[in-house]
């Protein structure tokens, strides 16, 4: 296994897609963009407004940059737990040069005082700034050079529906890709990290990558450590090793995953459970489950949502070794 040195500060952005034929994947919302760009850079104008959403690691901060380099625009990176007041955003805003990409990340955290001020930024290119209070209280209007909202989030129903409107360029959903797509990505980031990897070995990542390129860029990394501190080949046998170390089963699942569906098989009879109690079993906070496991649960068919909680279903009962109680249908109904 061949390798070259890399500064590991910067190695996640070495392996971020820089031109759209590097981007694999999501082509419905690549052809839209590009329609959009183009459309803006023959008028002489700012692209419009666009936000993404979809769950973490999709791509969505992989867009923005790719945008911002297609159209040879500066782009400004912030987000929304970092704008705290109505302040912040003003300084961000009166910062932009005519032209340049303002991204903000997880926008969904935006408190509802600095999303009023964003509308008319967005929709009119003003900034309205209340100077003083009571009776004695005015508004200073700030003119705005022309710019573009990127905007991305994991919860977009926290955005509120007049913020989600003034999107003009789209709204667009990024969606899980498939084990073909993460092997071709995980042959491109093999290269660019001057990783030898055997063919297989890149399905192998792949089928346990939870259909997500952070996760699969991230097993690979650790089969290389792997395979270069045992001094094997990265091949399908160093792969299974490697993740068999991390925890990670055939199926992608991780430790907390499988004890999750251990939980509601033994502690509540397969459910349906609570999220609340299942979370209070497991030690858990409510938003991880909900957001980081139960999702590839759900799209596994091992989990399921009921009105009544959540409850194993027979392949997951089978997945983790146990029999399907014949009387789970019937708590069910």
């Amino acid at each position: 296994m061949s390798s070259k040195p890399q500064d590991p500060t910067f190695l996640d952005s070495e392996l971020r897609p820089s031109t759209w034929s590097d981007y694999i994947g999501q082509k419905a919302i690549k052809n839209n963009l590009k329609i959009l760009i183009e459309a803006a850079n023959a008028r002489g104008s700012a692209p419009e407004h666009v936000l993404f959403y979809g769950p973490p690691g999709l791509g969505k901060t992989t867009l923005a940059h790719l945008i911002a380099k297609e159209t040879g625009r500066a782009l400004k990176v912030t987000s929304g737990p970092a704008i705290e007041r109505v302040g912040d955003l003003a300084s961000i805003l009166t910062n932009l040069g005519a032209g340049e990409i303002l991204f903000i990340d997880e926008i969904h955290r935006l408190n509802k005082s600095i999303e009023e001020v964003l509308y008319p930024a967005m929709e009119s290119g003003v900034l309205d700034i209340i100077i003083g209070k009571g009776p004695s209280a005015r508004t200073l209007q700030l003119e705005l050079p022309p710019f573009t909202l990127l905007a991305a989030t994991t919860r977009v129903a926290m955005i509120s529906s007049p913020l989600r409107s003034r999107f003009s360029g789209g709204v667009f959903r990024l969606e899980f890709y498939t084990e073909d797509e993460i092997a071709e990505i995980l042959r491109r980031s093999a290269k660019i990290l001057g990783v030898n990897i055997e063919e297989g070995a890149e399905k192998e990542i792949a089928k346990r990558s939870r259909f997500t390129p952070r996760t699969a860029n991230y097993f690979l990394k650790r089969a290389r450590d792997f395979a270069q501190v045992e001094k094997r080949i990265l091949n399908k046998e160093s792969v299974e090793a490697a993740l068999k170390l991390l925890g990670i089963d055939e199926k992608g699942l991780s430790p907390s995953d499988r004890m999750l569906l251990h939980t509601i098989a033994e502690k509540f009879g397969g459910g349906p459970v609570g999220l609340s109690t299942l979370a209070a079993a497991l030690s858990e906070e409510e938003a991880t489950l909900e957001e980081f496991n139960e999702p590839y649960l759900l799209q596994l068919g091992l989990l399921e949502r009921t009105s009544r909680g959540r409850a194993l279903t027979e392949h997951g009962f089978k997945h983790i070794g146990k029999p399907f109680p014949k009387n789970l249908q019937k708590k069910l109904l």
